[in-house]
């Protein structure tokens, strides 16, 4: 299982076991969603794999967004 938590315009990505995986980031350029690993993460489980792909899918589908922060 992966949580996922909003912050700064990205969501970060949470193992069930609390280590941070990475983040998924809009990338402006491409005008897609992608996983951008945590430099120090562990190997992803293949249910974590899974959990980020639909997320990413949900995201570029439009299914679900990314709250964003209002820093005023």
């Amino acid at each position: 299982m992966v949580l996922f938590f909003p912050s700064q315009q990205a969501l970060d990505c949470v193992s069930d076991r609390g280590h941070i995986l990475g983040k998924i980031e809009f990338d402006g350029a491409q005008d897609s969603y992608r996983f951008v690993p945590d430099q120090e993460a562990c190997e992803l489980t293949e249910a974590e794999k899974v959990s980020i792909a639909r997320r990413v899918a949900s995201l570029m589908a439009s299914q679900s967004t990314i709250p964003m922060q209002d820093d005023d």
